[in-house]
């Protein structure tokens, strides 16, 4: 944890933000529930910080309130930010809670949810370049001479101090947990987490979790300066920032015990997992956090463990792809390629193996132009339901016993599987 040193957000700053948002129709207390079956999976004792409950289903709405409620004072009542969602819910909803303007950059690919809940909370939505670092850009510019004041995500104290709030809930809500999982982005949320348990509790262990695909911490702390990517690649759009500042820089390599990343598959089956057995729908960027207990890259065994779902904004065609990922990779949706004679009655044949073993066709595609196959000869291309691997197996093999060549496919990337 830290050195005794001065940091741009203290835990003043934070009891401050705290004192400002104590009021249960802008921030709420979100619930904490023990999981007793993520508990078993990891020997620990794991309490899930359901901070996807929280207005605009997301832990954005505690920065932005502090931010925007004290510019307001100052007379500024209008405001622009960029978001791929949830800062642009946080900001629309604090600007209009405050009585101000606020106008949203987003980017084109932003799921439309999150746009329709942006306009809903009252923000103005400008859809501008394809991921968040384009939108940013626009936004500063759009701010750039004039007295509209810019809401950043992350780089700002007054939002890393408003996310910091949430950090007294957690200590508040379990004194003895012995570490946090938290989702990074930009580093905002973490920092002001961080800080908090800095003071409260500094000997619990915080832990942040970056998706792989957008992975910018380790760099960074490596290099001495914040590393932007290009481009990110991850379902967990909330935590897509591909770069964090100088001053969540110096607070995560200050304050922040380690930072592990998880694979999109990782998050995926974890989204999965807390909706089966914590009956809640989360977004990627907080499934990341139980992802990560689940993964091999931490240990929390016979710790009180506290993951942080901090949002909940999930479009249902997100939601159907992820989970038909999560399945895929279960094996309880398996894609099997079958070679046959093209002859009548192959199909049929196939179908009954399949059926008789319990498996639930969903579809079916016959194929005969395919370069490697001789003349006379054609695939089929089955998706089906299975119980799980153990079955799945049992197909397969019940499949070759029957004399054919069959070939499991991944249906995330069309690849052949043995």
């Amino acid at each position: 944890m830290s050195e005794s040193r001065e940091f741009q957000v203290s835990y003043q700053d934070v009891e401050e933000a705290r004192q400002r948002t104590d009021d249960d129709s802008i921030v709420k207390r979100t619930p904490v529930e023990r999981s007793t079956s993520l508990g078993e999976m990891t020997n620990s004792d794991v309490f899930l910080k359901m901070e996807h409950l929280q207005w605009t289903g997301s832990f954005k709405t505690r920065g932005a309130y502090n931010k925007i409620s004290q510019a307001v004072d100052r007379g500024i009542d209008e405001f622009v930010a960029a978001s791929a969602g949830n800062h642009a819910q946080g900001v629309a909803l604090a600007a209009t809670e405050c009585g101000a303007e606020s106008t949203i950059v987003m980017p084109e690919t932003a799921p439309q949810s999150k746009i329709d809940a942006t306009r809903g909370y009252g923000g103005t939505v400008e859809l501008v370049g394809q991921d968040f670092q384009d939108a940013m850009s626009y936004a500063q510019s759009m701010a750039e001479g004039t007295e509209v004041e810019f809401v950043h995500a992350y780089d700002d104290p007054d939002i890393v101090a408003g996310q910091g709030t949430l950090g007294i809930e957690m200590y508040e809500n379990c004194t003895d947990v012995d570490t946090i999982i938290v989702p990074i982005g930009g580093g905002g949320l973490i920092s002001g987490i961080a800080t908090a348990f800095d003071q409260l509790s500094p000997e619990t262990r915080i832990i942040g979790v970056q998706a792989e695909g957008a992975s910018t911490v380790h760099e960074s702390l490596n290099k001495g300066m914040p590393v932007t990517l290009e481009e990110v690649d991850t379902i967990a759009d909330g935590i897509a920032t591909g770069g964090i500042s100088e001053m969540t820089m110096d607070i995560i390599n200050s304050k922040v015990d380690e930072v592990v990343t998880v694979t999109d598959t990782e998050i995926a089956t974890a989204t999965l997992l807390i909706l089966e057995r914590a009956k809640q729908v989360v977004e990627g960027a907080a499934a990341a956090s139980v992802a990560a207990i689940l993964s091999d890259e931490l240990d929390v065994s016979g710790e009180v463990v506290m993951p942080l779902l901090c949002g909940g904004n999930l479009d249902m065609t997100t939601l159907r792809t992820v989970l038909i990922h999560a399945l895929t990779n279960r094996k309880q949706v398996l894609r099997l390629r079958v070679r046959i004679d093209d002859s009548p009655g192959k199909m049929a044949d196939l179908s009954e193996v399949i059926a008789s073993h319990g498996a639930n066709i969903h579809n079916v595609r016959h194929e005969r132009a395919v370069p490697e196959l001789s003349v006379g000869e054609a695939t089929l291309v089955f998706t089906i339901e299975t119980q799980g691997a153990e079955h799945a197996d049992t197909i397969v093999e019940a499949i070759r016993n029957e004399g054919y060549t069959v070939e499991g496919i991944d249906s995330r990337s069309e690849s052949v599987t043995e």
